[in-house]
């Protein structure tokens, strides 16, 4: 059994035994390309998540009148990719075994690697729903096969063709989006498609693993991550989608790529907190 945290998200502070929903962080930016510092992401959320309500006017719904448990950030090895991808999916499995739907927060989007490893071996018909900028399709990043650019690769070597549905994607090698053609289903810019995918999935109750790289968002709104990119989705829309998502059997998520040194004024935090709060109600609420 997890052991309580000592500083918890904003209400998330219930039983272990009790919660329906587990929050953990996996504090991690080892392979990160260009501007470090998301390895801050979870405890930044974490702290200044009492910065805002437990109320959300968006779903009339509160986190007082739900279960959540926050077991606070994994101690990973930064100089090991590989072990640290080990320790996050353990944590994974404990809380799957436990019968709790896990929620990571990143860290960097590698760390996604390993709670879809510990995810797939329980739902081996699992489906991947990845928000991003970036599609992270490369067979490799100079020279390591383990990098936040090679992540969804890595996801569709154990996946397969046509379970992983990319969304936003606006940036990548020419190779990469050459393979997504083939091999996965992506939506570049926006989230034209994601309503009729949920409705599909939905109708046959495939279970659905929802990773949300913050850099979606327009660097307008969300400058403090560490490969901004512009043309991204807003706020309203960024919400509108995880509502769409959440209506579906999702058995796990992650939000990632918070770097709050990056962004001095707060408001990339402040967003990220606010999303986390509003991904936490809608999974609680539809689990």
């Amino acid at each position: 059994m997890l052991q309580p945290n000592i500083e918890t998200f904003l209400a998330c502070d219930a039983a272990y035994e009790d919660a329906k929903l587990v929050l953990f962080g996996a504090p991690f930016d080892s392979t990160t390309s260009y501007r470090p510092g998301t390895r801050f992401g979870p405890s930044a959320i974490r702290h200044e998540s009492f910065g805002i309500e437990t109320y959300s006017p968006y779903q009339d719904l509160d986190l007082e009148d739900y279960s959540i448990f926050d077991s606070g950030d994994l101690e990973l090895s930064f100089g090991n990719s590989e072990l640290a991808l080990a320790d996050i999916e353990d944590r994974t499995s404990i809380i799957l075994e436990d019968g709790k739907l896990p929620l990571m927060i990143g860290g960097e989007h590698l760390v996604t690697l390993g709670t879809v490893r510990s995810v797939l071996k329980r739902y081996p018909d699992l489906h991947v729903i990845q928000f991003d900028a970036h599609a992270d399709l490369r067979q490799e990043y100079l020279g390591a096969p383990l990098s936040h650019a090679c992540v969804m690769r890595r996801c569709h070597d154990l996946l397969g063709d046509g379970r992983i549905h990319q969304f936003c994607i606006r940036s990548g090698e020419r190779e990469e989006f050459r393979f997504a053609k083939d091999h996965t289903d992506m939506h570049k810019f926006r989230f034209e498609g994601l309503a009729e995918l949920i409705e599909d999935l939905r109708a046959k109750k495939t279970p659905i693993y929802l990773t949300i790289d913050l850099d979606c968002l327009d660097p307008g709104y969300f400058p403090g991550t560490g490969t901004p990119e512009a043309g991204g989705v807003s706020f309203p829309e960024l919400l509108n989608a995880i509502l769409t998502v959440t209506k579906g059997n999702v058995v796990a998520a992650d939000i990632n790529e918070l770097a709050p040194n990056l962004d001095q004024s707060g408001a990339s935090t402040a967003l990220a907190c606010k999303l986390t709060r509003e991904l936490m109600l809608a999974l609680t609420a539809n689990a």
